[in-house]
């Protein structure tokens, strides 16, 4: 076996690059220093021998000699201390160090070998490091955008504090584990093409997605992707997200904007058409009415007229009658400025809009219930058009039944006094309205019907609009939905 003699460990110390120092364990002077030491610190065996800490130390007081002999006292006592020192060399240039000073037993006394090496360049790097960390996490703390790095399946394995605002979260603990847990079916599907491609597109991409944030607000997000592997640190898809809600809004927005633009352009070609076709109408109706007297009168001329013969014309001539009076009344909505309004009593335009709910409604087997109030309800109103709005409700009521079962198909319509106004409600038992659809539903290009145009139910808020009431829906148990027109009753004539 090799055994190496006492001036080989003395050659070997000398070609270590670690600077050594030996001190004295009881006075704490140098001893000795090895090549590397002697080079670092500038000087020759001889001049540093004598030399005490205040003579090869940075002047600082965090390094000042009784903070030294401290050190090296408590390496005599335990063994072994470590320090981070500044040395100065002879040249007067600053050494900043890690220390070491171990207690060895020689044959002729007990030293303390300090081990040092030159660290300033590492805490060079690290400060720069520390600083530039710090300034990258206030920059990503106020970012309008969100940065996160997800995996294929959505885990996140690493989220901005910019990014945990965008999501409403506190920090990273009360987040969900998976992104993809905020986000609704749609956008997680989405998401999920994306992440989980095999293998990993490095190209960029952009995605929008729609999710629930920590305080439950929905949001919009548009997010810049692209697939990162940083070593054997981080790898997965980057995230770069914003939100974009309120343009996503905007758009829609005015998108609605156009609709209702384009309704108001059909509704306004509908009121000059409905000028031209009450002209074009009143003039066959007053005939075919004048007709059908004619013959009345040559029946009754002939003889006693059958029964069922004189109920079947004198329908025909209420129901010229009626189309002549809508007539009328659309054309004075469309033409007159002023209002055409009258004092009735809602619940006598109830009864006269009966005959007409009940033709519409024995083919479809819809069963009528009325219950009317027992104290009159006078409102001022323009008669025709109030009952159209009834009509218009009943008429959806049926059609909304007539598939249903035969027990299901009632429909009832009742009126009352609430407070100060006139309460007249239309209920089915049909499928009710759907929850989304509600606020919608007066809107001038919303139906629920495949053919439907939805301007029944606008036109009917426009007319109650116009009367200075108020129309609305809701759903009834166990199922149904009820429509409700609220009119302002009428003072009493000798108030008037």
């Amino acid at each position: 076996m090799f055994q190496p003699a006492e001036t080989d460990f003395h050659a070997l110390i000398e070609a270590m690059p670690l600077c050594i120092l030996l001190h004295d364990a009881q006075t704490k002077e140098i001893l000795w220093a090895n090549s590397a030491a002697l080079r670092a610190l500038g000087f020759s065996l001889e001049e540093l021998v004598p030399l005490k800490a205040p003579d090869m130390t940075n002047p600082a007081p965090k390094y000042r000699r009784a903070i030294g002999l401290r050190w090296l006292e408590g390496a005599a006592r335990t063994g072994q201390r470590a320090i981070e020192w500044c040395y100065r060399s002879k040249q007067g240039v600053d050494i900043l160090s890690e220390a070491t000073a171990t207690l060895v037993h020689l044959a002729e006394r007990d030293v303390l070998m300090v081990q040092f090496r030159d660290i300033s360049k590492e805490e060079k790097v690290r400060r720069d490091l520390k600083r530039t960390e710090s300034r990258l996490k206030a920059f990503m703390q106020d970012l309008a955008e969100g940065v996160a790095v997800l995996g294929p399946d959505g885990d996140i394995r690493f989220i901005s504090d910019s990014a945990l605002a965008l999501l409403g979260a506190a920090d990273r603990r009360s987040l969900a584990r998976n992104f993809l847990d905020a986000c609704d079916e749609k956008s997680r599907q989405r998401l999920l093409q994306h992440l989980g491609r095999t293998p990993p597109s490095r190209e960029p991409y952009s995605v929008a997605y729609h999710l629930r944030r920590g305080d439950g607000d929905w949001r919009w997000h548009h997010a810049t992707c692209r697939y990162i592997e940083i070593e054997d640190d981080l790898c997965g898809h980057l995230l770069l997200f914003r939100d974009v809600s309120e343009q996503v809004r905007a758009e829609e927005a005015r998108r609605q904007s156009e609709q209702k633009l384009e309704y108001l352009a059909r509704y306004n070609a509908m009121g000059e058409m409905a000028v031209a076709i009450a002209h074009e109408l009143s003039q066959p109706l007053a005939a075919t009415r004048n007709f059908i007297e004619g013959s009345v009168i040559r029946l009754g001329q002939q003889g006693e007229v059958e029964p069922n013969v004189a109920w079947g014309l004198d329908s025909a001539v209420r129901q010229i009658e009626h189309a002549s009076e809508i007539i009328k009344s659309v054309r004075e909505y469309v033409v007159r400025l002023e209002q055409a309004e009258q004092c009735v009593d809602l619940n006598e335009l109830l009864a006269d809009a009966r005959y007409f709910i009940d033709l519409k409604g024995q083919p479809a087997g819809v069963r009528l219930e009325l219950a009317p109030c027992a104290e009159a309800l006078p409102v001022s109103c323009e008669k025709v058009l109030i009952g159209q709005v009834i009509l218009n409700l009943a008429f959806n009521a049926i059609e909304e039944m007539a598939e249903l079962p035969a027990e299901r198909r009632v429909l009832r319509i009742h009126t009352r006094r609430q407070g100060g106004s006139a309460l007249l409600c239309v209920e089915d038992r049909g499928r009710g309205i759907d929850a989304g659809a509600r606020e919608r539903l007066f809107d001038g290009f919303f139906s629920s019907k495949v053919s439907g145009n939805g301007i029944g139910l606008a036109l009917c808020r426009n007319i109650v609009s116009r009367h200075r009431g108020d129309i609305w829906a809701q759903n009834v148990e166990p199922s149904g939905a009820m429509f409700c027109v609220s009119l302002p009753l009428a003072a009493p004539a000798d108030q008037r």
